[in-house]
C-alpha cells in the first residue's frame, strides 16, 4: 500500500495523493486531468509536467489500487479531444485514503514532539464529570459529543506519552552532544518532569473516582445513548452499530487500564509516575557527572608553578599588589597608632617592655577605628503620650456607652433592639458568640461574660421559631429571636 513512497517518481506520486486529499477536504471526490494539475500546483508541485507523465502516474496509482477511474457521462462534450480529456474522472479508493492518512500521520509524528500535559488529565476528568451530569438528563447528541471528546483526549494522552517516553529514553542515552546544550536540555527536562508529577496522584484519584461512578450507573447504557446520538448512516448492507459499540467498549477498557483496571494490575498512569520519577533521578545523576567532568583537577603544585610564572611576567610596579591579592599579607593596619603621650616612652625601649597601645576591634572587621561623638538627643514624647491617652479615654467612653445601651435590665427578645449603631451591634455579637460557645445548663440557658468579667449575658432558646431582624448602617442581620438578659456585674468606671 505504501509502494508509492519509494522509487524515482515517489515525489510525484505523493504530490498526486496530496492533491486528492486536499480535494476531499473541499468535498470534491472526483477530479479530471486538468483538476489534478491545478491541485498539484496548490500542494507545491511547480515542475513542468506533460499530460502523458501525469496520465502515466495516475495509471500507476490505479494499478496499485490507490486511485479509481470512472467515466463522466453527465458532461456535454463538443469535440473528440475534449471528450478524451474530460471523460475520465479520478478519485481515491479506500486503500488510497488509508495510504495518504498513513503518510500524513507519519510526517506529523516526525515533526511533533511528545509532551506530558496535565491539562489533558484535567480535560479527561472534566469530560467524565460531564458524562455523569448529562448521562441521565442530557440528550443523546450531548452524550455522543462528550464521549467523542473524552476519547480524543485519551488518544492525545496515550500518543503524547509514548512519544515523550521515547524522546526521554533517547535523551538519557545521548552522549555526543555539546555539553553546554546537553546540560541545559537535561536541566529543563528535570524541571518539566517535576512540574508534571506535582499533584499527579490527586488528578489520577479524581479520574478513577468518576470512572467508578459511571460504572455504577452503567456504561453499556451510556454507549447505547451515544450510538443513538451518533446517527450512523447505513450506506452498505451491514449494520455499523455492532462494530461501533465494540469500538466504544475497547476504548473504555483502555481508559480503565490507564486509571482503574479491573484486575490487580497497577494503572498505567502509576507506571508513568514511576518512569517520570526514575527519569528525574537519572537526569540529576547525569547532570552531576557533567558538572564534575567540567571541573579541573585541583593541584597545589600546579597552582604555585602558575603563580611563579605570573611573578616572572608581571611588571615590577604590580608585584606588591599581586602578592597582597594572592596571600592577603599586607602591612599591619594598626602600625600608625601611637601612645597618647609618645614623649613618655623612650625610643630606645624595647617593644616588649613598652606599655601597650589600644587597638580598636573595628580595625579587623571594618578597617577603621571608633569615632566618638556627642550623644543624640532624646526625642520628646510628651505630645505623643497625651495623644494616646486621649484616644484611650475616647475608646473607653465609647465602650462604656455601648455597655450602657446593651444593659437590658431584664429578659428581652433580640428583635426588641431594632436598629443599632454598628459598633454597638459588634459588641452584641461578641456577647452572643460567648454565650453560644458555652454549654447549656439543665434549663437550656447559656451563660457568657466579657474577658474582664464585668458584663454577663444569659441566653435562652426562643419558645417559637421567630426570626429577629436587626438593622445597622451596613445592612440587616437576621437570626433566631433568642431571649437574652444582659447584666453589669461590676462598676463601669474601672478598666
Amino acid at each position: 500500500m505504501f509502494r508509492f513512497t519509494s522509487g524515482d517518481r515517489a515525489e510525484l506520486y505523493v504530490s498526486v495523493l496530496h492533491a486528492f486529499g486536499e480535494a476531499n477536504e473541499r468535498l470534491e471526490t472526483a477530479l479530471g486531468l486538468d483538476d489534478v494539475r491545478g491541485r498539484l500546483r496548490s500542494v507545491g508541485w511547480l515542475d513542468a509536467l506533460e499530460d502523458s507523465d501525469l496520465t502515466s502516474a495516475l495509471e500507476q496509482l490505479r494499478d496499485w489500487n490507490l486511485v479509481d477511474v470512472i467515466q463522466n457521462h453527465s458532461e456535454n462534450y463538443r469535440t473528440a479531444a475534449e471528450y478524451e480529456r474530460r471523460n475520465l474522472q479520478y478519485s481515491l479508493t479506500r486503500q488510497g485514503e488509508a495510504a495518504l492518512a498513513g503518510v500524513v500521520h507519519a510526517m506529523s509524528v516526525l515533526a511533533s514532539s511528545g509532551a506530558l500535559q496535565t491539562a489533558v488529565l484535567d480535560a479527561i476528568s472534566d469530560r467524565l464529570g460531564d458524562l455523569l451530569e448529562h448521562g441521565e438528563t442530557g440528550s443523546d447528541r450531548q452524550v455522543f459529543a462528550i464521549l467523542t471528546e473524552l476519547e480524543s483526549h485519551l488518544d492525545a494522552l496515550r500518543g503524547n506519552t509514548k512519544q515523550f517516553n521515547g524522546e526521554l529514553q533517547r535523551l538519557l542515552r545521548a552522549d555526543g552532544a555539546d555539553l553546554e546544550t546537553f546540560h541545559e536540555v537535561k536541566a529543563s527536562t528535570v524541571a518539566y518532569l517535576q512540574e508534571f508529577v506535582t499533584n499527579l496522584e490527586h488528578r489520577t484519584h479524581a479520574i478513577a473516582t468518576r470512572i467508578g461512578r459511571l460504572e455504577d450507573h452503567g456504561v453499556e447504557q451510556l454507549h447505547q445513548r451515544a450510538l443513538a446520538g451518533a446517527e450512523l448512516p447505513q450506506l452498505s448492507g451491514t449494520d455499523p452499530a455492532p462494530a461501533w459499540l465494540e469500538h466504544r467498549r475497547a476504548r473504555w477498557e483502555g481508559l480503565r487500564a490507564w486509571f482503574l483496571p479491573c484486575d490487580s494490575t497497577p494503572p498505567r498512569v502509576e507506571q508513568l509516575h514511576r518512569v517520570a520519577r526514575r527519569a528525574i533521578v537519572t537526569l540529576l545523576q547525569v547532570l552531576d557527572r557533567i558538572t564534575e567532568s567540567r571541573r579541573r583537577a585541583s593541584s597545589a603544585v600546579l597552582d604555585f608553578r602558575e603563580l611563579a610564572r605570573w611573578f616572572t611576567v608581571v611588571p615590577e610596579r604590580d608585584l606588591h599588589r599581586l602578592w597582597s591579592t594572592v596571600f592577603g599579607l599586607s602591612s599591619a593596619r594598626h602600625a600608625h597608632l601611637a601612645h597618647h603621650d609618645p614623649e613618655l616612652v623612650s625610643p630606645s625601649v624595647s617593644w616588649s617592655e613598652s606599655p601597650p597601645v589600644e587597638v580598636s576591634p573595628l580595625l579587623r572587621t571594618a578597617g577603621r577605628t571608633e569615632r566618638f561623638a556627642r550623644t543624640g538627643r532624646v526625642r520628646d514624647v510628651k505630645a505623643l503620650r497625651a495623644q494616646r491617652a486621649e484616644r484611650a479615654r475616647a475608646e473607653r467612653a465609647q465602650l462604656e456607652a455601648a455597655w450602657n445601651l446593651l444593659d437590658t435590665g431584664g429578659a428581652v427578645r433580640v428583635s426588641e433592639f431594632g436598629e443599632l449603631d454598628h459598633g454597638i451591634f459588634e459588641r452584641l455579637l461578641e456577647l452572643l458568640g460567648r454565650a453560644l460557645s458555652s454549654a447549656p445548663d439543665e434549663s437550656g440557658t447559656r451563660r457568657g461574660s466579657t474577658a474582664d468579667g464585668r458584663i454577663e449575658i444569659l441566653l435562652r432558646p426562643p419558645s417559637d421559631s421567630a426570626v429577629a431582624h436587626l438593622t445597622t448602617p451596613r445592612g440587616v442581620f437576621s437570626g433566631p429571636d433568642y431571649e437574652i438578659e444582659i447584666n453589669s456585674l461590676g462598676a463601669r468606671g474601672h478598666a
